[in-house]
């Protein structure tokens, strides 16, 4: 029964905390820029607003476009659960892994260009056509790279992976970086960041996600926005724990819990720190470059998987 109750209350506190993870964001790279950036409430203040107000619907919208919002939030709070935060038991380790983690943010993604799509509007339409090609290029590269931990750790539960990583049994070895630095380019994309997309542009001929939510409004427009942040702290979290699980919680005791909760926080941030200087010191390429970048991540997961196999089952 702790379990279950730390399960919830860990799930809970990313999803409470993924306004505020996501304006730190925005915050560092302010002061990198040398703006005084917002507030870090800022967005909590925005999406109580978006509920407060009343949604527009376009004259085409089927229910498909008022379903679109509450699915996409609630299957990313879904995919909170069977991913370790703080404490690495997790009771519902045994009935989802890795492969339901990837299947869940799939359907999140396919009723977002759906609920694009209704519209009939051609920003809805393009942006969906982009996303879609996007992902059938960085699903796999995701699994390739994520199934490189799951090989070396002889799980796909994702629990299993980060104790695996703690006790130090898979060492310093060549395949993990080459996951590594497939998980940080998949991320990127499948978050919006630059250099793939600018999360903070409407321009016609760049944007991706935010073409698909521009007919959005009210409480629909803010259960996307905050799905956003989660899915932006969900993969954050998911790269820290599973390459750096230092700190995380091995049992449910106070002391270990509020190790775990701190050095989350600092290892976030770091992370954090590293997207907002890469962000300010880059800029977003072209569209067309973006399946030349996802095909590199899928390229180094393969080599990883080549090198686990190559030199270290070998050895």
């Amino acid at each position: 029964m702790n379990l279950w109750i730390c399960n919830i209350l860990e799930s809970i506190f990313l999803i409470g905390l993924a306004p505020l993870g996501g304006m730190a964001l925005k915050k560092m790279k302010a002061r990198l820029q040398n703006r005084r950036g917002p507030g870090f409430f800022q967005s909590y203040r925005d999406i109580a607003k978006l509920f407060s107000k009343e949604p527009i619907l376009p004259n085409q919208a089927s229910w498909i476009f008022r379903l679109a919002p509450y699915v996409i939030f609630i299957v990313t709070a879904l995919a909170v659960l069977i991913v370790p935060v703080v404490l690495i038991p997790l009771p519902l380790s045994a009935a989802a892994d890795v492969i339901t983690l990837v299947g869940l943010l799939s359907i999140a993604r396919f009723f977002t260009a759906l609920g694009a799509m209704d519209t009939g509007t051609a920003f809805g339409g393009m942006g969906s056509s982009r996303e879609m090609t996007l992902s059938a290029l960085a699903e796999p590269a995701m699994l390739m790279g994520v199934f490189v931990l799951s090989m070396a750790a002889q799980s796909t539960d994702l629990s299993t992976m980060v104790a695996v990583m703690l006790k130090g049994n898979l060492g310093l070895q060549p395949s993990l970086v080459f996951a590594l630095a497939a998980m940080l380019i998949v991320a990127t994309a499948e978050t919006g960041r630059i250099p793939v997309d600018n999360p903070a542009t409407h321009l016609e001929l760049t944007m991706v996600h935010e073409a698909m939510i521009l007919e959005y409004s009210g409480r629909y427009l803010a259960l996307i926005e905050w799905a956003n942040q989660i899915k932006l702290l969900l993969f954050a979290t998911l790269i820290i724990n599973l390459f750096f699980p230092w700190g995380i919680a091995i049992e449910v005791s106070g002391a270990s819990l509020l190790v775990g909760v701190m050095a989350w926080i600092l290892k976030l941030l770091t992370l954090f720190g590293l997207l907002a200087l890469m962000e300010t010191t880059m800029a977003k390429m072209r569209i067309f470059r973006v399946p030349e970048v996802l095909g590199l991540a899928f390229l180094l997961a393969i080599l990883g998987m080549l090198t686990h196999y190559i030199l270290e089952v070998s050895v």
